[in-house]
């Protein structure tokens, strides 16, 4: 009798340490699973306030839809955020996009001498692919026969599109590259395939030798230049 007795009294006691051990831990459990849906309960009024009328509610007025140029000009706000974040830019918001997108896609292209593909290019075979694709220009896969068909521009009148050329010394052009912005230029570099630079990279700044633009491709950045400024004054009013 007396050992049936501590038998039951050891056999309560852990069920009772079992029983306060396990408890806290489902309370956590449960706070864990419920936190989320308070959460987004608690998002809920913010989701819904402006949905009831004048009549029900006269201090919380029904929210307006944006309008379609309302919710263009967000998407192109998002988008050049991420070319100018990507490409290491200050933009005006009103630089061709096709120009940025394709050069921010053709970013991190291995260097393939003589090649001007997705999976190899070199310098002048990556202009070449993206002035067919952005401007449908067909420029010859040469940078010196790119030179001699260019229009010279200083380079402190240097625009987005525009060619940069190098050369050493006075050697012949060895390299060539696609203007973008505050001094930076899309090329395809022997030691590290397709990237953004700057022209005032000590290596770049020496041996910089000329800009050219393309006539072809200047007219039509124009041309989109003046269709974002008025699709802003658009907006706008």
């Amino acid at each position: 009798m007396k050992h049936s007795l501590l038998y039951c009294l050891a056999a309560t006691s852990l069920a009772l340490s079992f029983f306060f051990e396990r408890a806290p831990e489902a309370s956590a459990t449960a706070r864990a699973i419920s936190a989320p849906v308070v959460a987004e309960a608690s998002l809920l009024p913010a989701l819904t306030i402006g949905e009831t009328t004048p009549e029900s509610d006269p201090s919380n007025p029904p929210a307006t839809k944006p309008t379609a140029a309302e919710l263009a000009a967000s998407r192109d706000s998002l988008t050049y955020h991420y070319y100018a974040q990507t490409l290491g830019l200050h933009l005006a918001f009103d630089e061709n996009k096709d120009l940025l997108r394709t050069v921010t896609d053709w970013i991190g292209t291995p260097y393939s001498f003589g090649s001007n593909s997705r999976r190899g290019t070199d310098c002048s075979g990556f202009v070449t692919r993206v002035f067919r694709e952005v401007y449908g220009i067909n420029l010859v896969h040469s940078s010196r026969a790119m030179f001699s068909n260019t229009q010279r521009v200083a380079k402190a009148e240097m625009q987005t599109g525009d060619l940069v050329f190098f050369r050493r010394g006075k050697g012949p052009i060895y390299h060539v590259g696609i203007y973008l912005k505050d001094g930076k230029f899309a090329h395809s570099a022997c030691n590290g395939g397709v990237m953004v630079s700057s022209l005032n990279q000590p290596y770049y700044h020496r041996n910089f030798y000329a800009a050219g633009r393309v006539r072809a491709a200047a007219a039509a950045d124009e041309a989109i230049t003046e269709a974002a400024t008025e699709s802003a004054i658009a907006s706008v009013q």
